[in-house]
């Protein structure tokens, strides 16, 4: 990992360390409009011919069967299925209470505002399947949806022939039926433009890679495609440490955060030289126990520790990088927490590693990256729900703004808009 002094950088440097200028996705944008326009217009026959190229699609059909979901959720072990279970109980906990309630709220006499919350109907899943399979990310995603009351939920992912059995059996215990076996930006053209044999869907969720990513903002910014959660990008991690923190906790938190991708960025901020040079150690020695050692190694790469003279500045910089997930390992958690402006899921503590997030403690681990944690949140009950405003007015309570209406109207000059008014007095 490179490592930097805070007080040495220039602004140009501090700039180009927050840009994340190595994720620039414009080089690949032409092969993925290519991909997207032809699934627009040959829809599942096109999905299946780029599935067939990129991932050796060679499936009878493109969606799972009952047959399938039921074969596959036998292929899980118990200790498995009580894993899952736990990690369904505290995402659907912290998630259930996310509920918001409907407002109703009379503004005054003969006038009556509301605004009601409801489920979007058809919504897409999308589980990565490249150099990990994430059943995580079914959980995390489906689980908000169903309690939102989504009717009709979809999962994409890429598969060779079977679909991985965790994610059937994840799908099966909540109750999803549908699932294309295509994934990549093939499977995002799909969910969002349909075709006669596939109902678009609404809105798309879900992490991917770069090209994924690319599909993902394309297809939301098209008005025939589908709505996204956000815009997303390669992982990240930020974690502020000071002197008290465990340098063997540290290392870990950054070698599982490169084990995203060759393109996750793992970040140590830290006002101790010392431990940050405890840290290099730690990673040396624990990478040598990981079964994806060269991986990792080329993702710490691209990786770096930053060196401040104080905490002050350590947050200043976290909050204008605005991490994905952002871990607090310093010695006054209480003071310090109330300094994150811009982070997208944070841990606080030596005890409260990514990991943690990741699966089982309850928050959602769909988080924007990029520096998106700045005007975006991670997924929530929320994302799965629209809401609607509603207006009943009597005719006195028209008339008590109806000069504040024509005034209005006027100075916009939309006479219309006035006249709809003059004419009901």
């Amino acid at each position: 990992m490179k490592k930097y002094f805070y007080k040495e950088l220039s602004e140009k440097q501090k700039s180009t360390l927050m840009n994340r200028t190595r994720n620039i996705m414009s080089d690949i944008d032409s092969d993925v409009k290519f991909i997207l326009e032809n699934v627009k217009k040959g829809g599942l026959k096109s999905a299946i011919k780029f599935a067939k190229k990129y991932d050796n699609y060679s499936s009878q059909s493109p969606f799972v069967s009952p047959i399938e979901i039921k074969e596959g959720t036998n292929l899980i072990s118990k200790s498995v299925k009580h894993a899952i279970k736990e990690a369904y109980k505290n995402i659907y906990k912290f998630h259930a209470l996310q509920k918001r309630k409907n407002i109703d709220v009379n503004i005054s006499e003969g006038i009556k505002c509301s605004l009601n919350y409801l489920p979007i109907n058809n919504v897409g899943l999308y589980i990565p399947g490249g150099t990990a399979v994430l059943p995580s990310t079914l959980l995390m995603i489906a689980i908000p949806a169903k309690i939102a009351g989504c009717k009709r939920i979809v999962i994409s992912t890429p598969a060779k022939d079977k679909v991985d059995p965790h994610i059937l059996y994840i799908a099966r215990m909540l109750g999803i039926t549908e699932i294309l076996k295509i994934g990549g930006v093939q499977g995002i053209g799909l969910m969002a433009y349909g075709d006669i044999q596939f109902k678009k869907v609404d809105k798309i969720y879900g992490p991917g890679n770069r090209y994924v990513t690319v599909a993902k903002n394309m297809v939301s910014i098209d008005p025939e495609g589908s709505a996204i959660d956000m815009p997303a990008g390669p992982s990240e991690v930020l974690i502020i440490a000071d002197e008290t923190a465990n340098p063997g906790f540290t290392a870990s938190d950054l070698l599982s955060q490169a084990e995203h991708g060759v393109d996750s960025s793992s970040i140590l901020v830290t006002n101790s030289e010392d431990f940050a040079e405890l840290v290099l150690k730690e990673l040396d020695i624990q990478l040598k126990t990981l079964k994806r050692a060269k991986f990792i190694k080329e993702s710490l790469n691209n990786s770096f520790i930053i060196i401040t003279d104080n905490l002050v500045d350590a947050f200043d910089f976290s909050n204008e990088y605005a991490p994905e997930h952002l871990i607090l390992q310093v010695k006054k958690i209480t003071k310090y927490k109330r300094k994150i402006e811009n982070a997208g899921s944070v841990f606080l503590g030596n005890y409260s590693p990514e990991s943690a997030g990741d699966y089982a403690s309850g928050t959602n681990h769909t988080l924007p990256t990029n520096g998106f944690a700045k005007s975006f949140s991670g997924v929530t009950l929320n994302s799965f729900q629209k809401s609607i405003t509603f207006q009943a007015l009597t005719k006195t309570g028209l008339k008590s703004i109806e000069d504040t209406i024509i005034t209005l109207a006027e100075i916009e000059g939309l006479d219309a808009h006035a006249n709809a008014i003059k004419v009901r007095r």
